[in-house]
């Protein structure tokens, strides 16, 4: 089994980056997604005028669920301090070994 290495993303990843690296992934690889409260750093659903960063985490985190819905990947999280969280991606193994489309992990019904 291949062994796995956490990449720490200093920034918020965005969409097509995350796509792009579950497509290139080996299964069992992992990658931080997010690190902070996802839950309060999203904002809220009724919030009006969310920030551009709020937005994109907000994007990004439907479409890692959407993604774990559809079987690609395991989600995990792992308490960093108060109210910190590393939240983490690990690739799952494809049917009969077939690799993953990018164009399949953008589609519109993963959002």
């Amino acid at each position: 089994m291949k062994s796995s290495v956490t990449i720490s993303q200093p920034d918020a990843i965005s969409e097509i980056n995350f796509c792009a690296w579950v497509a290139q992934a080996e299964p069992g690889e992992l990658l931080e997604y997010h690190r902070g409260f996802l839950s309060l750093d999203r904002g809220f659903p009724e919030q009006k005028n969310k920030g551009p960063n709020q937005v994109q985490i907000d994007e990004m985190s439907a479409r890692v669920f959407c993604l774990a819905e559809r079987g690609f990947l395991h989600l995990l999280q792992k308490r960093i301090g108060d109210a910190c969280f590393s939240y983490l991606a690990i690739v799952r193994p494809c049917p009969d070994g077939q690799s993953i489309n990018f164009s399949t992990l953008m589609n519109e019904e993963a959002n």
